[in-house]
C-alpha cells in the first residue's frame, strides 16, 4: 500500500555540505551564518538562533522579564507549547476564541479580553499564524498600543509569511519566534530563530540564553575564557553547529518550499472544490500553506481514520487548550467556553502538504480524499 507521512524535510547536497564543513572544523560558524542569513531572509535587525521552537519561545519571555503572576493573552487554538512558555514563569495565560474561517485569534474578541483584563500585570499578546494564513496585525497593534501591552508572533508556521507586503517579524512585534522541521517529534536537525528590532531585547536574550554567563571570551575552539562572571538566572538555549548547519539549508531553500507548498495548494482547492462533505482552507490574507487545514463536516475521526488506512497521515491544527487536561483542571475550563474553536476543532483535519512530495504523492491524495467523501454520510 502506498504511503504519504504527514511530513517529511527537503533536504539535498546543500545540508549535507554545511554539516561537512562543520565535521571538518575549518569554516566559520554556521550558527553565525544561519543568524545572518534569517535577519537578511526576514530584514530583521537582529536574529537569534535556539535549538528549537519552544526554546525561542520561552527566550522571548525571558527577555521580557516575565515574572511569577504576570499574564499573557493567548489564542485557545495554539500548540500546547504556547500557554507552557507562560505557566513556566508561574504567570497565567489569557484564552482568546478564534475567528472560524482562518483560525487565528478573533479580533473582537481581543478586544473584549483586553477591556476585561485590566490588570497592571497584563504583559502582552502571543499572536498566532495557523497553518501559514497571518492574522490580522493591523488591528491587533492598535489594540497593544491602546492597552499598552507588548506583542509577540508565535510565528511557529510563517516563516516567510507575509502582512500587506511586509514579512512576518518586520512588522511592530516585539519579537518573532520561528521554528524549523515544525512537524516531526524527532526531527533531524531543527532549530529555532527570533528576531527582534530592540538593542536591548536582543542583549538581553543573548545574555540569558547562555547562562547569563559574561567573560573575556571565547579561544578559538569555542573553550570559556579563563575569567567569567554569571550576571542573572539564564537557560541553556543556543543551538549546535551541526542542527545550525541543517537549518541553514533549510532557510536556504524557504522560497522554493513555499512555492511549492502553494502549488500543492492550488492542485487541492481545485480537486476538493465540489466535494462532498469538504470544506477547503478560506484564504484572507496572503497564505503560505504551511499546513493545509480542510474542514469535514460530519465524522471528521472516521474520515481521518479512513484516511490512514489508506496509507495518508493526517494532523490537527489544534485541539483547544481549554480541552487538555491540565489547562482544564488548572483553570475549571468549560467545553463550551469557547464554542467557535470547540466548532472547528470537531471539524478540522489537516492534509499532508510539503515540497518533498512528489506528483504522485498529490494525486493520490486527491484521489482518496474525493473517494472517501463521496462514500461518507
Amino acid at each position: 500500500m502506498k504511503e504519504v507521512p504527514f511530513y517529511k524535510p527537503l533536504t539535498d547536497k546543500m545540508e549535507f555540505t554545511y554539516i561537512s564543513e562543520v565535521l571538518e572544523g575549518n569554516k566559520p560558524s554556521k550558527i553565525d551564518q544561519l543568524e545572518e542569513s534569517a535577519a537578511k531572509f526576514i530584514g530583521s535587525k537582529y536574529a537569534i538562533a535556539t535549538y528549537n521552537g519552544t526554546a525561542a519561545l520561552h527566550l522571548a519571555m525571558c527577555a521580557l522579564n516575565m515574572k511569577r503572576g504576570d499574564k499573557f493573552i493567548c489564542s485557545v487554538n495554539s500548540a500546547p507549547t504556547v500557554a507552557e512558555v507562560v505557566r513556566h514563569f508561574d504567570a497565567e495565560p489569557i484564552f482568546v476564541d478564534i475567528d472560524t474561517d482562518d483560525f487565528n485569534m478573533d479580533i473582537a474578541k481581543l478586544e473584549q479580553t483586553l477591556a476585561k483584563e485590566t490588570h497592571k500585570k497584563l504583559k502582552g499578546i502571543l499572536v498566532p499564524h495557523v497553518g501559514g494564513q497571518p492574522s490580522d496585525m493591523n488591528p491587533i497593534y492598535e489594540l497593544a498600543k491602546k492597552y499598552n501591552v507588548e506583542v509577540i508572533d508565535d510565528a511557529v508556521s510563517a516563516f516567510g509569511a507575509v502582512y500587506n507586503d511586509k514579512k512576518i517579524g518586520t512588522l511592530d512585534s516585539a519579537m518573532s519566534c520561528f521554528r524549523f522541521s515544525l512537524q516531526l517529534r524527532y526531527s533531524i536537525g531543527g532549530g529555532g530563530i527570533i528576531t527582534m528590532a530592540d538593542e536591548e531585547l536582543y542583549k538581553r536574550a543573548k545574555l540569558l540564553m547562555n547562562h547569563a554567563i559574561v567573560s573575556n571570551g571565547w579561544d578559538k575552539y569555542g573553550n570559556l575564557g579563563y575569567i567569567y562572571d554569571v550576571v542573572d538566572i539564564g537557560v541553556k538555549y543556543d543551538i549546535n553547529e551541526i542542527s545550525a548547519a541543517y537549518v541553514l539549508g533549510q532557510i536556504e531553500k524557504t522560497n522554493k518550499t513555499i512555492a511549492r507548498r502553494k502549488k500543492i495548494a492550488a492542485i487541492y482547492n481545485e480537486a476538493f472544490e465540489d466535494c462532498h462533505n469538504i470544506k477547503t482552507p478560506v484564504v484572507k490574507r496572503e497564505h503560505i500553506y504551511t499546513q493545509y487545514i480542510i474542514k469535514v463536516n460530519k465524522n471528521r475521526d472516521k474520515f481521518a481514520k479512513d484516511l490512514k488506512e489508506a496509507g495518508i497521515f493526517t494532523g490537527l491544527h489544534y485541539i483547544p487548550l481549554h480541552l487538555l487536561t491540565y489547562y482544564k483542571t488548572k483553570y475549571g475550563l468549560k467545553v463550551n467556553d469557547f464554542p467557535s474553536a470547540l466548532t472547528n476543532y470537531q471539524q478540522i483535519l489537516s492534509l499532508p502538504i510539503y515540497a518533498a512530495m512528489s506528483d504522485d504523492d498529490v494525486e493520490y491524495v486527491c484521489e482518496t480524499v474525493k473517494k472517501i467523501a463521496k462514500h461518507s454520510v
